[in-house]
């Protein structure tokens, strides 16, 4: 009787646990600090959903061109690195309620001529992270028609060679440039050039957080807690600390 008391209480005391796969390249949404710990927005949203659905967050860093492989291989429960909503990955993953609608953005020499279009960026090269929208939307718009697109693993060793002109500009997303690279001293000479740029098509209609199809309990869960942090005002105090401008209702920066 004592070991099935004993197993009981155990199983009734489990704890919920949430794993979410990162890519922490790409500030101010998931990056590492100097001590090595995860921090940004994401980051901090995701703890805010535990905290709010009573579960237990674990990280578990994920290269980002991979990251719907190792979701769909269960190495854990959901993504929450700044993926945007597309019909191609609506194919594959189910998403929550949106998190936060951004623009996307060239970046380049400040002074710059260029702008977004395929005229502009004829005999440039951009540089793209893998696996991105904006590596989509640059490759189908502006590849197709002559501009010269690379991609490179993560946005970081976008900048290392933006910031040593192997490449005339990156595209990719509008606050992550606007807190991240352009706030660094490697990024004080580049600016945004041109139009931001807003493509359902190939740049989604916002970000959120990706689950495996099969699990609907987990995905009402977390929209659940989502829904939580914005009514207790979690979400607008955590936005306030990293952002200048409302990232919920898409007001450009």
């Amino acid at each position: 009787m004592f070991v099935l008391m004993g197993s009981f209480s155990a199983i009734s005391h489990a704890e919920t646990v949430i794993k979410f796969g990162v890519d922490p390249s790409f500030p101010p949404f998931e990056s590492k600090a100097a001590d090595g710990s995860l921090t940004g927005f994401d980051i901090d949203l995701g703890n805010a959903i535990c905290q709010q659905a009573q579960a237990k967050c674990v990280w578990v860093e994920t290269a980002y061109d991979s990251i719907i492989p190792a979701l769909n291989a269960k190495k854990f429960d959901a993504v929450l690195s700044a993926m945007a909503i597309t019909e191609k990955r609506k194919a594959q993953v189910n998403f929550s309620n949106v998190l936060y609608n951004i623009p996307s953005v060239l970046v380049a020499k400040k002074g710059s001529q260029l702008d977004t279009t395929v005229d502009s960026l004829k005999g440039k090269v951009i540089g793209v992270a893998q696996g991105t929208t904006q590596e989509a939307y640059a490759m189908g718009v502006w590849q197709s028609k002559g501009v010269q697109v690379v991609s490179y693993q993560n946005q970081d060793s976008v900048n290392l060679d933006l910031e040593t002109g192997r490449i005339d500009a990156t595209f990719t997303n509008a606050a992550a440039a606007e807190t991240g690279f352009l706030k660094t001293p490697q990024g004080a000479d580049f600016a945004f050039v041109g139009k931001t740029v807003l493509d359902p098509q190939y740049l989604g209609g916002g970000a959120a957080i990706a689950l495996r199809k099969e699990d609907q309990a987990q995905l009402a869960m977390i929209n659940k807690a989502l829904a939580g942090i914005h009514a207790d005002g979690t979400y607008t105090k955590l936005e306030k600390k990293y952002f200048t401008f409302d990232v919920f209702s898409n007001n450009k920066p």
